[in-house]
């Protein structure tokens, strides 16, 4: 499954998102959603634990000024990366 958010973490519910992914999803930040990649970031150390691979779009990240400050274990994708992985997953779930 192919989770997105394209929210601030401080407008999210990262609890219920947690109990729908399943090892091996992947979780792409998108638009304030790359927020959550922040290194030091209380909402990254939660997604770390999870079975989930972390990407954020990379013109998201530079749009908002925060490319120096992204965590090196988030995988910074292009809207190429992004349709690649639409296309792995059969589902999508948006947040």
């Amino acid at each position: 499954m192919l989770h997105t958010l394209s929210y601030s973490p401080w407008q999210h519910d990262i609890s219920a998102q947690l109990r729908l992914v399943k090892a091996g999803d992947d979780l792409l930040l998108l638009s304030d959603g790359v927020i959550v990649a922040l290194e030091g970031s209380r909402f990254l150390d939660i997604l770390r634990a999870a079975p989930i691979n972390l990407h954020a779009l990379n013109e998201d990240i530079e749009a908002r000024g925060l490319t120096g400050q992204i965590s090196s274990d988030v995988v910074r994708v292009s809207y190429t990366d992004f349709v690649r992985l639409t296309i792995q997953h059969a589902g999508q779930l948006t947040w």
